[in-house]
């Protein structure tokens, strides 16, 4: 009898494992991202680069016998990401505060509910979004822009910023403008070819274009003054259901974060390597002082964001659904996340410093207390960017270098706004005393320099053999 016991015995493991493998679950978890949208990195690409989201999933509890199905699908703007969304393709999605709000609208309208779960990347003042016009425009300034054909895609976070720019300059969008759809690769070819007068974009064309040479920008959405940003949302019929997968995913986005945050050109450089747009484009939003901040906290002017949005699109008639604010953004799952990453939400919540600049003074040495007016260069055989106080001493660094040395970037900022700016790009007063100060738009600069006795020039008449020395446009 003992033989039959001890078969009964080898057999009963291996049958036990089977029977539990029976009942173990597949969950999938869908994320629709955009890459190209690189402010969106922390909420996509860099979290499938680096897998990111496998250290924090939980496999204990009623996950102990889960298997996961991780499926990222990439998109160029977020309206495919919500039909996905809708049609039950896809648990999360990446997007900004415009096409966010549609996202809620559509969910509502199809008996659904979806949440904007985090922000990625933003600006309390509207920087990302621009408008551009070709290179060898007359036009400098919105001011000029009346009577003429812009291009923007439509129900854009940078349609909403144009409406928004025109109606400041008294104008009627209908009658004093002529504006058309039209999507940021067909805008790259109008722009080149000079088939329209101007293009509002969103991140990151309207930098991407003018350092690709064929485009300069007249307008930051900063001098709207309106908040917008990238963010998560989530279906929330799967937050619901799978809580602690949520916070899972918003702890990837915080490391990813933190990781960008620490080494942004290594990153740049990979974000540049998915996606084919150049690493100093990266940097200029991801690095020290970048364009836009990134921040994961839902500080009231990104709410404020999601309720501009929702009434401008109910205005331009893309909408009819009441889509509520104050439910459709959601700050449960964030907090969690902070608080299980050991991080302090309300604190981050007040900050609304850029990412800071630490930096010593690559010609002296010395820490930079005072970075109003850095200048940083980039050369493509260094690891890690220079700084310099101002930008004369970055330009003489690359005159010194010599041409055989490459440029990747060289940055600078305005003076104004203290929005970072590409160096070729931007207009600079000089003083008694030499010294650059740089500036986006050449009235201000106008105004500065009769301010302080200065004269006005642009970058190849400042920047000597620096302009000759610089690989890039």
């Amino acid at each position: 009898m003992k033989a039959p016991t001890r078969l009964l015995g080898l057999f009963a493991a291996p049958l036990l494992l089977a029977a539990l493998n029976v009942h173990a679950e597949t969950i999938r978890v869908a994320i629709g991202t955009q890459d190209a949208t690189i402010n969106c990195a922390t909420g996509g690409l860099l979290i499938r680069e680096l897998h990111l989201l496998d250290k924090y999933l939980p496999h204990t509890g009623k996950y102990a016998n889960v298997t996961y199905d991780v499926q990222w699908q990439n998109f160029t703007s977020g309206a495919p990401i919500t039909n996905e969304m809708i049609a039950g393709k896809l648990d999360f999605g990446v997007m900004a505060d415009f096409p966010g709000a549609l996202n809620g609208a559509a969910f509502q309208k199809a008996g659904k509910h979806s949440e904007f779960i985090t922000v990625l990347s933003g600006s309390i003042d509207g920087s990302g979004n621009g408008i551009v016009v070709p290179l060898d425009s007359p036009l400098n300034s919105i001011a000029d822009l009346k009577g003429k054909t812009i291009s923007v895609p439509f129900a854009s976070t940078a349609h909403g910023m144009l409406l928004r720019a025109i109606k400041a300059q008294g104008w009627n969008p209908d009658t004093d403008v002529n504006i058309i759809t039209q999507a940021p690769e067909i805008a790259g070819s109008a722009l080149k070819s000079g088939k329209i007068d101007a293009h509002a974009d969103f991140v990151p064309y309207a930098e991407l274009f003018p350092y690709r040479g064929y485009a300069r920008k007249i307008y930051d959405g900063a001098q709207s003054r309106t908040p917008t940003f990238h963010g998560s949302l989530v279906d929330v019929d799967f937050a619901q259901k799978y809580p602690e997968i949520v916070v899972a995913y918003l702890r990837a986005a915080i490391e990813a974060n933190r990781l960008i945050a620490e080494n942004p050109e290594q990153y740049s450089l990979l974000i540049e390597k998915v996606t084919g747009i150049e690493a100093p484009v990266d940097y200029l939003y991801h690095g020290p002082l970048g364009v836009q901040t990134r921040d994961l906290t839902w500080k009231p002017e990104y709410r404020q964001a999601v309720a501009t949005a929702i009434d401008t699109l109910k205005l331009l008639k893309k909408t009819d659904v009441d889509l509520d604010p104050k439910t459709f953004v959601n700050d449960t799952y964030i907090r969690a996340a902070f608080k299980a990453s050991g991080l302090d939400y309300d604190a981050a919540l007040k900050n609304y410093a850029p990412q800071p600049l630490v930096a010593n003074d690559a010609k002296t040495g010395k820490p930079i207390g005072d970075v109003h007016d850095v200048a940083q260069v980039w050369f493509e055989n260094e690891a890690r960017v220079r700084t310099y106080t101002e930008p004369g001493e970055a330009f003489t660094a690359i005159g010194a270098a010599g041409s055989s040395v490459k440029v990747r970037a060289v940055y600078v900022r305005d003076h104004d706004s203290g929005l970072k700016l590409f160096a070729p790009h931007a207009w600079y007063v000089k003083d008694a005393h030499g010294s650059l100060t740089a500036f986006l738009l050449k009235s201000n600069a106008d105004a500065f320099a009769q301010r302080t006795s200065g004269t006005v020039a642009d970058f190849a008449a400042v920047s000597g053999t620096a302009s000759q020395a610089l690989a890039l446009h």
